[in-house]
């Protein structure tokens, strides 16, 4: 047990505690002076350092979401951005242009995350997507191919074809969006728009069982109030969870903004919303349902994250999770690559925000980037 002194809100001294059940975090971030985990491209005639291990998204934008989450990132507002990666549409020649950004990565090791929209929402988007990166894996090691997916797309008439197109593309795992075990009030969370099939908590259960025959299903639960905020809730979202056939469960705390976001309803939703991760944590450590049958496994520090990773008895892996946005954005500006971003305006980036640590214009081939 963690001792009950430690303020559970304080969590710095939790980590503290922490560390000697499960030893030395892992370290995803290399240090600057560690050239055996930096890869030197150039690109435009700019030498580049790019952090390994690094992973490539071809940002998913060609229609509107399937689910409208009131605290989806995607709908904060930088104040710097010029037009936001949610609202970019692919033009005609959007995979000639992606082809292009690969080709200039030639020889990078790096894994295919793909995120942004809703991937599955487009049936023939996916699936040239797909085979367009695995035609530049003749010259990318690629070392995992992950997906993020809301699941809309599956509980459609062709998800049996994309799921066998997944397979075929060698995915690692799947990381499933659900937040909260109960059908009503997941909906109330993701706001799926009407007629959807995986709004439906049957259907996205036998969507689940399903995927998790072709591979690892993580199922991803943002911590919020109305949703998963105690240990009672964790405990029973656990255990839904494994019933859907998933291996792994990521609760994740809303990602911290600091300054620089514009007061929009997906800021003040989050900042009414948010339910800290380390008094969560410190309760579900003390409550013998969870933290008394858990075995820790390792503590990670990403480049703008941190997280916990264990296991209970019966094999289902939990990770808690946080990040911190003002980190990640003095990552993406200081001249190293630690993410790569190709959006539907023919920009490779280095960040979340297109107009921004532009590495490469597809679009504009002969213009200067930085």
């Amino acid at each position: 047990m963690v001792d009950a002194t430690v303020p559970a809100d304080d969590e710095a001294a939790l980590l503290h505690l922490l560390r000697p059940r499960v030893g030395a975090p892992i370290r995803r971030a290399p240090d600057r002076g560690d050239d055996a985990r930096w890869h030197r491209l150039t690109l435009g005639g700019r030498p580049l350092r790019l952090a390994q291990p690094i992973t490539f998204t071809p940002y998913a934008s060609a229609r509107p979401c399937s689910a409208r989450c009131g605290f989806c990132s995607e709908n904060l507002r930088p104040e710097r951005t010029l037009v936001p990666a949610a609202r970019l549409r692919p033009p005609p020649d959007y995979f000639d242009g992606l082809a292009r950004a690969l080709a200039a990565l030639h020889g990078v090791p790096m894994s295919w995350s793909l995120s942004g929209l809703e991937n599955t929402d487009d049936a023939d988007w996916l699936l040239r997507l797909l085979d367009t990166l695995h035609g530049a894996e003749r010259h990318i090691p690629v070392h995992e191919r992950v997906l993020y997916s809301n699941g809309a797309g599956f509980a459609q008439a062709r998800g049996d074809e994309l799921g066998e197109a997944l397979q075929r593309f060698g995915l690692s795992w799947i990381e499933l969006s659900r937040h909260h075990h109960a059908g009503e009030a997941n909906q109330a969370i993701m706001r799926f728009r009407p007629g959807l099939a995986i709004a439906r908590q049957p259907v996205f259960e036998s969507v689940a069982r399903a995927l998790a025959r072709r591979f690892p299903v993580r199922l991803i639960c943002l911590v919020q109030q109305g949703g998963i905020a105690s240990p009672d809730d964790v405990a029973a979202y656990l255990a839904w969870a494994a019933r859907c056939g998933a291996g792994t469960v990521v609760l994740r705390e809303f990602s911290r903004l600091a300054g620089g976001y514009r007061d929009n309803a997906t800021a003040r939703h989050l900042a009414a919303a948010r339910v800290p991760m380390a008094p969560l944590l410190r309760a579900c450590l003390d409550d013998p349902r969870l933290g008394g049958r858990w075995t820790p496994l390792a503590l990670t520090e990403g480049y703008y994250f941190q997280n916990l990773r264990v296991r209970l008895p019966e094999g289902l892996e939990v990770v808690f999770e946080w990040s911190d946005y003002a980190a990640m954005h003095q990552r993406h500006a200081s001249g190293d690559v630690y993410k790569l971003v190709y959006f539907a305006n023919g920009q490779l980036c280095a960040g979340w925000d297109p107009g921004h640590e532009v590495l490469l214009d597809t679009a504009r081939p002969e213009a200067p980037h930085g």
